[in-house]
Order: C-alpha cells, then structure tokens, then sequence
C-alpha cells in the first residue's frame, strides 16, 4: 500500500499497530463521495479492515453505489471518542474497487474469502456470509491514511 505519510499532528498519530487494531475494533465508518456536479454525499456504513484495504459491504441501489460508479474516489472516516481529550480516528481516502458480481449473490470469488469469513464473524456472529442480492463489496486500498489519538496529548 502507497500511502501518503501523515505530515501534521505526530505526536497524535496512531501507529501501525495502532491504527490496524483501533479499525478491527470499530463497527460503523463515515463514508463520502461525490456526485454529479461535485455533490457531496456522506453515510455510515459496517466495514472490515484487512491490514491493507477497508471492505465496504454497500446495497447497490444506493446514491453511494451510484455515486461511485461515475466516479470512484472516496474518503472514509473511522472515530471514537466523547470528550475531546479521548478522541481518535483515522481517515482513508483513495479509489474503490468494486470486487465480486453485483449484488452478491455468492458465486465464487477468490478475492472475497477472506472478507466473507471476517466480515459475517463481526457483525452477525455466524461463520458463513449471507447474501440477499441487494449488496456487494468495496474494496478501497487507501492512497492517503491520516489518524489521530487525543489522548497522548496527556501523557
């Protein structure tokens, strides 16, 4: 992954370490794109991250979907935090992907195997992916990651 090395705010941010294991525990991620026009459009959305790449799990009858079929570029945020001192978080922006048929209805892709063991086990508690045929995936390996940890301001 070529990302752009994070310029401002070091002694806030997160480490590698950090930063994989602060988006393996979050649940729900921010995600925005863009419309016709430069319309902004931004909604919140379950995701798994690899290590790597952030898998969105998106219904494709979506203004998203549909947003980003015409233009792949997209920016997503992953936060936590009350009190300003306990805030933290990471931005990822870059390009998706969009890996798999739509909708997903389970035939055999390779690529998806390990987001179809991961994702189910997070959100569902169950070993096997279920597929409505209303979603499919999104893979965004980030060109850009950008994190945050209020709370080494205090150490």
């Amino acid at each position: 992954m070529a990302v752009t090395e994070q310029r401002r705010g070091r002694r806030i941010m997160m480490t590698r370490q950090e930063r994989d294991a602060f988006l393996e525990t979050r649940r729900t991620c921010r995600v925005a794109t863009v419309g016709a026009g430069g319309t902004p459009h931004v909604g919140a959305l379950w995701f798994w991250w690899d290590g790597k790449a952030l898998w969105l799990y998106s219904v494709t009858r979506s203004r998203r979907w549909a947003q980003l079929s015409h233009d792949p570029r997209i920016a997503v945020v992953v936060d936590d935090g009350e009190e300003y001192g306990e805030l933290r978080g990471v931005e990822l922006s870059g390009s998706v992907e969009f890996i798999g048929e739509a909708p997903r209805t389970g035939e055999p892709c390779p690529e998806l195997a390990d987001p179809e063991r991961h994702f189910p086990a997070k959100y569902f508690g169950i070993d096997e992916m279920p597929h409505d045929g209303r979603h499919a995936w999104l893979r965004l390996t980030p060109t850009s990651v950008v994190s945050w940890d209020f709370r080494k301001l205090s150490t």
